[in-house]
C-alpha cells in the first residue's frame, strides 16, 4: 500500500524514477512536505531540486498559497536585499515608490530560494533574523515587519565547505539544514534512465509533433554507461537533440554515440568541480582552459585536413601561453597571426554561450560553468 501511494506521489508531482535512492528520497518528501520544517535540498546542477522543492509546497498545506521561486545567483548583489526584502520611497537611487520584495509576496506560502549558496554574507545575516521570528526590515526602513513564510532552500555547493571557507555563515548554515535532502546525481540511479528517456521523448515529439520510433536496448546501455555531468537537465537536452535531428526512425546505437561524444570529450577535458570555491580568478581560468581546448582542438582538425590535401602548416605547434592576465594568444594559422587579449576571448566565450541558449542566462552560465551573478557583472563589462 506505502508503495502504491508513493507512485501516486510521484506521478501527481512529476518526480521520475525506480530505483531505491529516489523511492528513498520520495519517502523523505513525504514525511516532511506536511510539516513546517526549514528544507535544505542539496545536488549536483541539473538533478531537479527545483522538481523537489515544488513537491514539498504542493503537499504542504500550503499548497493552495503562492509558491515564490527566487534564483539567489542571478539577481546583482548591490539589489538583493531590495528584492528579497522590498524598499521603501526614496531609500535609493530610483526608488521612486515602495516595494514589496519577494518575502512579503510569499506571505502565508512558500518561498524557494534556489542557489542559496550565492547569497552575500550581509544578506545572510537578514536572512538568518526571517528565519528565526518571521521578522525583516525594508531596505531604508526602520520599521520591523513579519511575515509567515515557509522556506525551501536548495544549493549545488558543500556549504560546510563554504562555512570552513569563510563564504557561508555558520549559524545560517545549521538553521537550514534542519532537514537536508540531498537528490542523487543522475549516473547514481542509472536505473531510471530508461524512464526518463521516455517520458522526456513522449512529452517532446507530442509537442513538437515530431515522430519518435523507440530506441534500441543497445542505444540505451550506452545512455546508462555515460557520465551525466549535466545529470537530468543534460539526458532531456540529449534527448530533445536527438529526436528532432533523427526522427522518423529508431535511435540506434551510433546515434546515441554521435550526440555524445562532443559532451564526453569537451567535459573530459575542463576541471570545474576540481576547484575549492569559485571567484572571479577561479571562473576567468575556466574560460580560457575552455578556449584552450577548443583552439587545440580546431589546430588538430586543420593539420589533419592539412595532411590529407597535402598542404602544411607553417608553424609547429600553438603559442599557448594565456594563462595570466594580459598576456595575449598566438592562433597559427599558415603566415597569418592573429592576436587576441584575455578580455576579447572573454567577451567572444561570453557571447557564444549567449547566442547559443538565446539569450538564456541560466544557461548560458552553466555552460561557462560560472555563476549568473558573474555573467551579469561580465555581460555590463562587455556591453552585450
Amino acid at each position: 500500500m506505502e508503495l502504491k501511494e508513493s507512485k501516486i506521489f510521484q506521478e501527481q508531482f512529476g518526480i521520475i524514477g525506480e530505483s531505491l535512492e529516489m523511492q528513498e528520497l520520495v519517502q523523505v518528501v513525504q514525511h516532511v512536505a506536511p510539516t513546517e520544517i526549514t528544507v535544505l535540498i542539496t545536488g549536483e546542477s541539473g538533478v531537479g531540486k527545483e522538481v523537489i522543492a515544488h513537491a514539498i509546497h504542493g503537499a504542504s498545506k500550503r499548497s493552495k498559497k503562492t509558491m515564490v521561486t527566487v534564483n539567489c545567483g542571478a539577481i546583482p548583489e548591490g539589489i538583493i536585499e531590495s528584492e528579497l526584502f522590498g524598499h521603501e520611497k526614496g531609500s535609493f537611487t530610483g526608488a521612486s515608490s515602495e516595494r514589496k520584495g519577494y518575502f512579503e509576496l510569499a506571505d502565508g506560502g512558500t518561498i524557494f530560494l534556489d542557489e542559496i549558496g550565492e547569497l552575500p554574507l550581509a544578506t545572510q545575516v537578514k536572512f538568518l533574523r526571517i528565519l528565526e521570528n518571521g521578522e525583516f526590515l525594508r531596505v531604508g526602513s526602520s520599521v520591523a515587519r513579519k511575515v509567515d513564510v515557509r522556506v525551501i532552500a536548495a544549493t549545488n555547493k558543500d556549504l560546510e565547505l563554504e562555512v570552513r571557507n569563510g563564504n557561508f555563515r555558520q549559524d545560517l548554515f545549521y538553521r537550514l539544514r534542519s532537514v537536508n535532502i540531498k537528490v542523487p546525481a543522475l549516473r547514481d540511479r542509472r536505473a531510471d534512465i530508461p524512464l526518463l528517456f521516455e517520458k522526456f521523448a513522449k512529452e517532446f515529439s507530442e509537442k513538437n509533433g515530431v515522430q519518435f520510433l523507440g530506441i534500441t536496448p543497445e542505444a540505451m546501455e550506452i545512455l546508462q554507461n555515460h557520465y551525466w555531468h549535466g545529470n537530468v537537465r543534460e539526458l532531456r537536452n540529449v534527448v530533445e537533440s536527438i529526436i528532432v535531428i533523427e526522427r522518423g526512425k529508431k535511435i540506434d546505437a551510433d546515434d546515441v554515440r554521435k550526440y555524445l561524444r562532443i559532451d564526453q570529450h569537451s567535459l573530459g577535458r575542463s576541471v570545474p568541480m576540481l576547484l575549492p570555491k569559485h571567484n572571479d580568478f577561479d571562473e576567468r581560468q575556466l574560460i580560457l582552459r575552455a578556449l584552450i581546448d577548443m583552439k587545440a582542438d580546431i589546430l588538430d582538425l586543420k593539420n589533419m585536413i592539412g595532411s590529407l590535401l597535402g598542404v602544411h602548416n607553417t608553424a609547429d605547434t600553438d603559442q599557448q601561453m594565456f594563462l595570466q592576465p594580459g598576456v595575449t594568444v598566438q592562433k597559427a594559422s599558415g603566415n597569418i597571426p592573429e592576436t587576441l587579449s584575455i578580455e576579447e576571448m572573454e567577451r567572444r566565450m561570453v557571447e557564444g554561450a549567449l547566442k547559443k541558449f538565446n539569450g538564456n542566462r541560466r544557461l548560458a552560465a552553466e555552460e561557462l560553468k560560472i555563476s549568473e551573478r558573474t555573467l551579469y557583472r561580465k555581460i555590463k563589462e562587455f556591453n552585450l
